[in-house]
């Protein structure tokens, strides 16, 4: 079976990533043109600790552009997440280049108490 560009891409990323740390939970980001999400993952148990989405009902009624959007979503992932106790992550980009709203929403993360 051969895969996709977009899918090579995906699976390359992940590879080196779980390499690297596996006592660290993941998060992975996902964007489409208007939308931004996000969720913290357990490889190991392969379930979803903390999520955190554009169209949740806190952010969805706000008239805001895609980049103040990235900052609100990791804030509330950042908050929900000192909740349950979570530090330190990995970040997984997927498919995305660290610029732009994935880079802010980085620098957001970072600066509400994840260590990446």
């Amino acid at each position: 079976m051969r895969l996709s560009t977009i899918e090579r891409k995906r699976f390359r990323v992940r590879k080196k990533l779980k390499k690297v740390s596996s006592d660290r939970y993941r998060l992975s980001v996902s964007r489409s043109t208007k939308n931004i999400s996000a969720q913290i993952i357990d490889d190991v148990k392969n379930i979803t600790l903390v999520s955190a989405s554009s169209i949740d009902k806190e952010i969805k009624g706000k008239k805001t552009n895609k980049s103040e959007l990235s900052t609100m979503v990791a804030e509330i992932l950042a908050k929900k997440a000192n909740e349950k106790n979570i530090k330190k992550i990995y970040f997984d980009r997927g498919i995305y280049k660290y610029h732009g709203r994935i880079k802010i929403f980085a620098e957001t993360l970072r600066k509400n108490g994840m260590e990446f």
